[in-house]
């Protein structure tokens, strides 16, 4: 799943992209409000987490309402050391999802992150993943296939993370990229394949069972039934 921080305080903006790193997720950040409106515009996130106050010609609650005129419907939630009830309602009514004031700990933004994001497809809210006897955890970032542990890469798990949340979906290599890598990823032209191929070594081939990673030639690859 891919996120987009927009946060003018670079040591927050690198805090928060650091651990949600080290949770699976694909993190761009950028620092003010130009970049970001440029950024959520035209590039395809899972989430938005937005400063409310922001350097540049629009700030959070400007970028909010550009979103929400132009139909873009990704989820966001807003950051601000302005922790009113005033503030927060101008910031919820402007379109954010989710309300959350500084200083805050870690802990909690990635609670609110998982949350928001089990929140934009009903069929994947839930807690733990589960396809045929594959089941993936991703609050715990473990795996399991048939009772058995896989232990996977982050870029395996968020990779496997994708499909399982479109399950029997085929996705195409430029939509993989788009959501599971982040905008400075340095992706060759078979990096897509590569990863796949690691998945399909660690998900199917070691179990009896059915394989479930597959590729419609010509298309894309999706995870299911043969």
């Amino acid at each position: 799943m891919r996120i987009l921080v927009v946060e003018d305080e670079h040591k927050i903006a690198n805090a928060i992209k650091r651990g949600l790193e080290q949770h699976a997720y694909a993190v761009d950040a950028v620092y003010d409000g130009d970049e970001g409106l440029a950024m959520a515009t035209t590039e395809p996130y899972d989430l938005i987490i937005l400063d409310r106050m922001l350097p540049g010609k629009v700030d959070g609650l400007g970028i909010l309402k550009e979103l929400r005129t132009a139909k873009i419907h990704t989820p966001v939630l807003l950051l601000t050391a302005k922790d009113r009830v005033l503030d927060r309602t101008e910031g919820l009514n402007a379109g954010a999802d989710d309300y959350l004031g500084k200083p805050f700990a870690f802990i909690e933004l990635l609670a609110r992150v998982r949350a928001l994001l089990r929140r934009t497809n009903t069929k994947t809210a839930v807690t733990v993943l589960a396809y045929e006897d594959l089941e993936l955890d991703p609050q715990a970032m473990t795996a399991a296939r048939a009772g058995k542990d896989i232990r996977l890469t982050a870029k395996e798990f968020a990779l496997l993370e994708y499909f399982m949340r479109h399950a029997e979906q085929v996705l195409t290599k430029e939509t993989l990229m788009q959501h599971v890598w982040n905008y400075d990823a340095d992706i060759l032209p078979n990096t897509i394949e590569v990863y796949v191929g690691y998945l399909r070594n660690k998900v199917d081939k070691p179990f009896t069972g059915p394989n479930l990673i597959h590729n419609r030639r010509g298309f894309g690859y999706y995870l299911g039934k043969e």
